[in-house]
């Protein structure tokens, strides 16, 4: 019973962070059909201001997180992708290589490439007990996190003005433009947001893993990538249920592989993608609006 309960809590934990990270991926590519690989260097910035601040407290280390990785989000849209945003998404994905690149390296030349000890949420290292079984206190706040951002990020894009205006540029971005939405206002806010998702995955994962390094957003992208493409590149609810889908079968490979095979478990992983993409070539939930910006 114990074991059942800490997998189906570890894999709750770890979906909500792949959702997170995949819901920041859609939000970019919903609006501008950029696969912003840079958003791995969001995650990895808002890690670094951690470890910064992380004499101060938490509240203030997450604030400093968050406006350095919103910061960080609109500059790199204004600075690196609006002057592109007409040309076609292969020059756009480039651009987004280099910027990650570019900011992977900087860190690299400033803080160097060896992994920092970081402890941001210290008070939630003891386990909480659940009737006759004990879970990690951290997992079940990263699972409470995630469930609450995803139901507020639902209300803010279904009831508010601005949230129908993005979602209608998800849709049919020509049309929403000639129907008087405002294109930079509704990009930057994508960017925005996706960078605050990316300050509170730091926040979550560093506080699981415990230190943090340059390439630590590198492998979380890669695999929220994935997931947003099983889900449906372009659908926002699409990719968060590729997320949730690519957490639970990862947790499940680590608890029932062989002991020898557990190494492999991205392998096994990435092998079940393909399953699914030769079933579903568009996703699960493929979004209808799904064409080229001009």
């Amino acid at each position: 019973m114990g074991t059942t309960v800490q997998i189906l809590v570890d894999a709750l934990a770890l979906g909500g962070l792949y959702a997170l990270i995949a819901l920041g991926i859609g939000l970019i590519f919903s609006v501008l059909r950029l696969a912003n690989f840079a958003h791995a260097e969001l995650v990895t910035v808002s890690a670094y201001a951690l470890f910064a601040l992380s004499g101060s407290p938490a509240i203030m280390a997450f604030a400093g997180a968050v406006l350095l990785a919103v910061a960080l989000a609109v500059l790199t849209e204004r600075v690196a992708f609006r002057p592109l945003r007409a040309a076609d998404p292969a020059t756009l994905l480039i651009a987004s290589f280099a910027v990650s690149m570019l900011i992977q390296k900087l860190l690299v030349f400033l803080v160097g490439s060896r992994p920092k000890p970081l402890d941001p949420l210290p008070f939630l290292s003891r386990p909480v007990t659940l009737g006759p079984v004990q879970v990690s206190a951290l997992k079940l706040v990263t699972v409470a996190t995630c469930a609450v951002l995803l139901v507020a990020l639902t209300l803010f894009l279904k009831r508010t003005v601005f949230g129908l205006r993005m979602r209608a540029a998800a849709e049919n971005f020509t049309m929403a433009r000639l129907l008087g939405v405002r294109a930079d206002a509704v990009i930057l806010a994508a960017f925005a947001l996706s960078g605050a998702l990316a300050a509170v995955v730091a926040l979550l994962f560093t506080a699981q893993t415990g230190f943090v390094q340059p390439r630590l957003g590198v492998l979380l992208v890669v695999i929220a990538f994935v997931a947003t493409v099983i889900g449906g590149l372009g659908s926002l609810p699409g990719a968060v249920a590729g997320g949730f889908a690519v957490g639970v079968l990862a947790t499940l490979l680590q608890a029932f592989l062989p002991e020898g095979l557990r190494p492999f478990r991205e392998a096994f992983l990435f092998v079940a993608v393909i399953l699914v993409l030769l079933w579903r070539p568009n996703g699960l939930f493929p979004a209808r609006g799904l064409r080229e910006r001009v």
